[in-house]
């Protein structure tokens, strides 16, 4: 004869286990969200915001006066950045760097090889569809930085 627990009434040490039941699969499911969640985690953007916020508006300044454009997609796995000038007229930095990754995680991130081809700054990147963050690092010819993030989305 087996015993079996979902048999007859319920009592009280049947519905305490009903009850608790409910409650330890909510915490399991809260836990591993939680861990995923700060597994997942890109970082900080700055290791102290005090110092950085106090160049911002020096910096930000600087970079608007270069009146740059920036555009970027991705086709047959090229990544193919765009930056003008104020008149549309192609600029070639004297530094471009980014990482090229997804917004959510660091996990896709690459650091494309950008070479200039008289137009544009292209390089090759492994992607699949989505949305993807471009974290634009470039140097003016007269020195001034540039920084910028640009959405790419990805339909490949």
């Amino acid at each position: 004869m087996t015993l079996n627990p979902f048999r007859g009434p319920i009592t009280g040490p049947k519905f305490f286990a009903i009850f608790a039941s409910f409650f330890v699969v909510i915490i399991a499911v809260n836990v591993v969200l939680a861990v995923q969640a700060v597994r997942t985690f890109p970082g900080l953007e700055v290791a102290n915001s005090y110092v950085a916020s106090q160049t911002f508006d020096r910096e930000r300044a600087a970079q608007e006066a270069l009146g740059w454009t920036v555009a970027a997609e991705v086709r047959g796995g090229v990544l193919r950045l765009s930056i003008t000038d104020a008149a549309g007229a192609p600029v070639e930095a004297a530094e471009v760097t980014g990482t090229f990754g997804r917004a959510t995680s660091v996990r896709d991130d690459q650091v494309p090889a950008f070479v200039f081809d008289g137009s544009a700054y292209v390089a090759p990147v492994a992607v699949s569809g989505g949305n993807w963050n471009l974290r634009l690092e470039a140097v003016a010819q007269d020195g001034t930085p540039f920084h910028q993030r640009v959405i790419v989305r990805v339909t490949e």
